[in-house]
């Protein structure tokens, strides 16, 4: 099967990167009418996932990540148009220069040919991830978990009747039916067909990949972010992001998992930010020094330190300086988004300089390393890893670059 996937998306991929830009700003625009158009049977379809998810004691905060509404959907397709109206990265001369012998070089954005997709929960990337390729000249392999299948299939279904109206072929975009660990075992090492893997998901995926893949990949890696609270912060503020940080989504990769604080603040801090988390419903875990400045803390173990919870969990530490802080992030975070609060600008310096992590925030929540926060429309995944690219992925990640020359006839001595 990855086989027939495989060429139908090679196929349909030579067909994409000759295409111009105004075509596939029309194609996007029709996926996104479609998307809408189709929003029953999309709903329907997540019904029938969410009711098999709940049976099978699926929890809280992978439900939300799954689950689909009218205003999801509809986001789904504004994603669409936002990608529409971006400029085509495709042809983009990235560079050019005459040689010594005449000949004119120019360095090109080309697309990299079939994208493959391992995704978990979210069937909004099904869309976003289609998108983002189709914009960028490339076939989309899509293979979400076995929860969403209903879900992705419907949304794969809209996508493709936007396509075919457009006279494109359908293997641009595939969702596979084939979850099981051999079909995506296969996808991984699928050399022939796949020129880029970027898998989105937890600790388990990300192994197996890394075990696996024998095609070229990028990370969408786990987000264990902080927020740190410095002494010269603005506490009403750093209320504010902590708060939004950690309770606005917290089943996301860009949520707050770990709240530091400079022991020069926690005390007037941590008390009353622990009651407002707690009474959202956040449980918090602490050190010692954190335990005893609130009684809503109970004490953390090593583990919490690392943890991507994905729930209403926080860990807690109060450090003495920020040489302690910055050491706490480099020792558990997980290079994906950390955030400093404070108003000295030398320890923002410091903080952005030192903190190794595909985004650095300085006085804004982390809940803005997002494709879309960006300006990219959409993202087809957060890279945590440093090549080829970092942080939010939007069109440009998913292209390369080629070198193109124009002689009138010289030759190599």
């Amino acid at each position: 099967m990855i086989n027939e996937l495989g060429r139908q998306a090679r196929a349909a991929g030579r067909v994409l990167a000759g295409l111009t830009g105004q075509t596939k700003r029309e194609l996007l625009l029709t996926m996104a009418d479609e998307v809408q158009r189709h929003v029953s049977p999309i709903l329907s379809a997540n019904g029938d996932d969410m009711a098999q998810a709940r049976s099978e004691g699926v929890s809280g905060a992978l439900l939300d990540r799954l689950l689909l509404t009218e205003d999801r959907v509809r986001a789904m397709a504004d994603g669409l148009r936002s990608v529409a109206r971006l400029p085509d990265p495709v042809g983009m001369i990235t560079g050019g220069w005459t040689l010594p012998n005449g000949i004119r070089l120019q360095r090109v954005r080309v697309p990299l040919g079939v994208i493959a997709v391992i995704y978990e929960a979210r069937p909004n990337v099904t869309a976003d991830a289609a998108g983002l390729c189709l914009k960028s000249g490339n076939s989309a392999l899509l293979r979400g978990s076995s929860f969403a299948l209903r879900s992705n299939t419907s949304i794969g279904a809209a996508l493709q009747v936007a396509l075919t109206s457009h006279g494109l072929p359908a293997g641009a975009v595939q969702v596979m039916e084939d979850t099981s660990r051999e079909g995506t075992k296969a996808l991984m090492q699928a050399k022939e067909w796949v020129d880029l893997l970027v898998p989105r998901g937890g600790p388990g995926l990300i192994a197996a990949i890394e075990a696996d893949a024998t095609v070229p990949f990028v990370i969408d890696g786990a987000g264990n972010c902080h927020v740190y609270v410095d002494a010269a912060a603005d506490l009403a503020m750093a209320g504010r992001i902590v708060f939004n940080a950690k309770v606005q989504r917290p089943g996301v990769c860009n949520a707050a998992e770990s709240l530091v604080i400079h022991e020069a603040v926690a005390e007037e801090f941590l008390p009353g930010m622990a009651r407002r988390l707690s009474e959202a419903g956040v449980e918090l875990r602490g050190d010692e020094r954190a335990c005893s400045l609130a009684d809503e803390l109970v004490p953390a173990t090593e583990d919490d330190w690392g943890t991507e919870y994905h729930d209403m969990i926080m860990s807690v530490r109060v450090v003495g300086d920020l040489d302690a802080a910055i050491d706490h992030i480099l020792t558990y975070g997980t290079g994906h988004t950390e955030a400093i609060v404070t108003n000295d600008v030398s320890a923002a310096t410091r903080f952005t300089r030192e903190i190794d992590a595909a985004a650095v925030m300085v006085n804004a929540s982390t809940r803005f390393t997002d494709g879309e926060q960006f300006g990219f429309g959409a993202e087809i995944g957060i890279s945590t890893q440093k090549l080829h690219v970092r942080g939010p992925m939007g069109l440009e990640a998913l292209t390369s670059e080629r070198y193109i020359l124009f002689g009138d006839g010289q030759v190599r001595q």
